[in-house]
This record gives C-alpha cells, structure tokens and sequence, in this order.
C-alpha cells in the first residue's frame, strides 16, 4: 500500500530541509511513521566501489541492500519510476506518511516553503499541486492555508487531515 506523500517545495535555502527535519518529530510524537525522500540535482555516489554491496549492483542487481546492526541501506536501479509516489510504493509501505523534498515539477499534493529575505516569488502554484504554503508572506496565495515557519504543530494537523 502506498503512504499519502506530501512534496516540500522552494528555492534554495528557504528552509525545507530544516522545516521538514523539525516537523518529523512532531508527527513521530503523534504516533505516526515517517518516510522521507529527498532529491538531489547533482550526482551522490551511493555506494563504495569495490565493496560487496557495490559488486553486486555492477554485476547487474537491480536491487542490493546492505544491512548493518542498526540500519540498511537500499541501491536500486532508478531508470523509471523516480517519482515521489512511485518511490513510496515500490518501497516505503511501512510508512503512515511519507515527506518528500524538492520534485517541484512532479505530481502530488505539494506544500512550498518561501521566505520574504530571499526575494522570490513562489516556484510553484495552485495548479502545480501547491495545497498550503509555509511563510511569513501572507499576501502570496491567500486562497490556501498559510503556516508560520515555525508552526510544526499546526502543520502536522493539517497534514494529518489531508492523509
């Protein structure tokens, strides 16, 4: 089953990362499981070259995981489906809500995190997917619902409610 995913999106440094990692603990607190899903625009090597785990992808897996005594790691092959709800279904099902960061141009429900020191105008709008903005801009889309940047627990019932 896929989780309801929610896309955070803005320009650079506007705060999405931190918004977002002080808003897990706020859902984790109501007893729900978070997933997150970040995009990066650049390349990350994901692997050690050489390693076991990296061997096995360069002979032709599709999928290697490499498990630790407190974490793993999954490397699959991302051809297609790099979108934040095929991402949440192919492998993030245990999740109650999955939160995703940056995909500005992919579909889903998207919250845009803009602050007035930056001095740009919202990257997404209305007909983007933008369903809330978290800001200290009240003037830009007053038809949706505003949060402050620091309103984690007014965001997270919302959240709750859309799921």
């Amino acid at each position: 089953m896929t989780p309801p995913v929610f896309i955070f999106v803005g320009h650079s440094n506007a705060g999405k990362t931190t918004f977002v990692e002080r808003l897990i603990p706020e859902l984790t607190r109501r007893g729900k499981k978070i997933a997150t899903i970040k995009h990066a625009h650049h390349t990350v090597q994901l692997d050690t070259e050489g390693k076991d785990s990296w061997r096995y992808k360069a002979a032709g897996a599709a999928l290697s995981v490499l498990v630790t005594t407190n974490a793993l790691q999954l490397v699959a092959n991302a051809e297609s489906g790099r979108e934040p709800l095929q991402l949440a279904g192919r492998f993030l099902g245990e999740a109650d809500l999955v939160l995703a960061e940056g995909f500005s141009r992919s579909p889903g429900p998207k919250i845009e995190v803009l602050r007035r020191e930056n001095g740009k105008p919202p990257r997404c709008a209305v007909k983007d997917g933008l369903i809330a903005i978290v800001t200290d801009c009240p003037e830009v889309y007053p038809e949706l619902p505003h949060f402050a940047l620091d309103d984690f627990s007014a965001l997270a019932d919302f959240l709750l409610r859309q799921a």
